[in-house]
Parts: structure tokens; sequence; C-alpha cells
């Protein structure tokens, strides 16, 4: 049986998950990545709810025509701004099986300048 990068993305996603979970004090802030996109959540899992959420779909990042890792660094830092105006200051980065580079480390740089800490 071949293993496929989709499969291989969702074992690790799935051992990341065994160890960090959110809780409304100290939520995950989860990624997403697709080719053209980006979405982050906070996340509360004791309850299952989202807190916060940014995307480069957003009107004031999506109008701006700058590189995709750049775009990334503007949805880490609008979801820090969504998560200080609901008083959460630190969080857990839940990288969702990416490797920490590219636009989801940019999203963690974008976040932490933000002023959110993990």
């Amino acid at each position: 049986m071949s293993i496929t990068k989709t499969n291989r993305r969702q074992n690790i996603r799935y051992r990341i998950r065994k160890k960090i979970s959110g809780t409304a004090q100290k939520p995950r802030l989860a990624v997403f990545r697709s080719n053209a996109e980006i979405y982050v959540q906070l996340i509360d899992d004791t309850n299952g709810t989202t807190l916060a959420s940014a995307s480069s779909l957003d009107k004031a990042i999506a109008s701006q025509s700058v590189p995709k890792t750049e775009k990334s660094k503007l949805v880490g830092a609008a979801l820090a701004a969504k998560a200080t105006a609901l008083g959460i200051t630190t969080c857990v980065f839940d990288r969702s099986g990416y490797l920490y580079h590219g636009r989801v480390k940019s999203v963690g740089d974008g976040a932490r300048e933000g002023g959110l800490q993990f």
C-alpha cells in the first residue's frame, strides 16, 4: 500500500492533536493551508467552539496584491488583533501536519508580532 502525501499529513496531524488541546484561556491556533489561500482559527476544544478566525479571503487582506507569505503574515496579525479584542494573549500553535516554514511560519510570525504568545 502506498502512502500518499495527504495520508502522511493526516497521520502527522493526528499525532500532533494527541499532544495539544485548546482551552478558553489558552485556545488552539489551527492553520489550514490550501494552494491559494490560508485560514486560521482560535479553537476552544473543551467546548468545541471557534473563538476567532481569519483568512486570506478577508476583504482587507484579499485587496492587497502581495505574495502569499506576506498575506499569511497579515492573516496572523489580523487573528492576533481579534484575539486581543477578546482578551486572549496566549495560545497553542497547531500546524496541522504542515512543516513549520513558509506560509505556516509567516502566520506564526504575524500572530507573534500582533501580540499573541505561544
